[in-house]
């Protein structure tokens, strides 16, 4: 188990993907995690850019891992750019990391190294326009407090137990074939994304097919998918839905099934960290941390 937080730790702030383009959001999170004691290391990825990343490769590897110690690695936003520090070896430390999109690649990479304490959950920048309950639910889970259990539609299939895998579904995908994902067996996937069309979230869910990674689960959550319905005026008789996609390339797999989970790209993104025992109730669409 990860080591919990206490009043005075320090948070040392990552930009890995790309570059921070509102100090306000940025602040907005520093302030949260300081109301509840913790202190904000030296940031220094302030106005720092190379092209469309948050600073040079080296720059970012260096960031994510300093060479002083921090309990808590909260990353400042996604975008694109962290699985390019994965060609790198990666000199883990224990302790904390939050953040989700395309941070999905590094929570993967650390946790496939055996190491615990990531965090699917807010990034600095989105923390601060949390709802009440999202930023309570990030501290319980820093501070070994209390997990509430948190609900979506329920699809049936009975109930899964095993540990929680939690990321994008674009960013999982392109990490097939790599040493980087970590063990699907016996698992809860849960899985969200943003701005892909329908035909898109139908063919990533096919690669997982294909890979064989669908079929190794325990359980299946679906997060909020943003922006990812058919654009309007598209021919609805020449199309799928979403919904019919999810179920298309699911309803095989004989497993609990949850959909319409506060995950992701929404106001609302409610924290879970990765590789805690986790049990999905298909039938009640509840899904709760052992």
């Amino acid at each position: 188990m990860t080591k919990t937080l206490k009043k005075g730790d320090i948070f040392h702030i990552v930009a890995a993907s790309s570059p921070i383009s509102n100090q306000e959001d940025l602040h907005s999170g520093i302030n949260v995690l300081e109301e509840w004691g913790l202190i904000c290391n030296q940031i220094n990825a302030i106005d720092r850019t190379w092209g469309y990343l948050a600073g040079s490769d080296e720059v970012r590897f260096n960031e994510l891992h300093s060479t002083n110690y921090f309990p808590l690695i909260a990353f400042a936003r996604g975008g694109w750019g962290s699985a390019r520090l994965l060609e790198q070896r990666q000199p883990w430390k224990e302790g904390w990391m939050v953040g989700f999109s395309d941070l999905t690649s590094i929570l993967f990479a650390r946790l496939a190294s055996g190491f615990h304490g990531g965090i699917h959950g807010p990034l600095i920048t989105t923390l601060g326009d949390e709802p009440d309950w999202s930023k309570e639910r990030l501290k319980s889970i820093l501070f070994g407090n209390c997990i509430p259990d948190i609900y979506g539609d329920p699809w049936g299939g009975g109930v899964a137990k095993g540990p929680i895998i939690v990321g994008n579904l674009t960013v999982l995908t392109h990490l097939i074939g790599t040493k980087h994902l970590p063990n699907f067996k016996n698992s809860v996937l849960i899985i969200e994304d943003i701005g892909e069309a329908p035909y898109r979230i139908d063919r990533m869910l096919t690669h997982l097919r294909l890979a064989g990674i669908l079929q190794q689960l325990s359980g299946l959550g679906f997060g909020s998918f943003t922006s990812c319905d058919n654009d309007k005026g598209v021919d609805r008789k020449n199309t799928f839905e979403l919904s019919d996609i999810f179920r298309d390339r699911t309803q095989d797999l004989k497993i609990p099934i949850v959909s319409n989970l506060p995950i992701g790209h929404c106001c609302g993104n409610a924290s879970l960290p990765l590789g805690r025992q986790a049990v999905l109730n298909g039938n009640k669409g509840r899904l709760s941390l052992s």
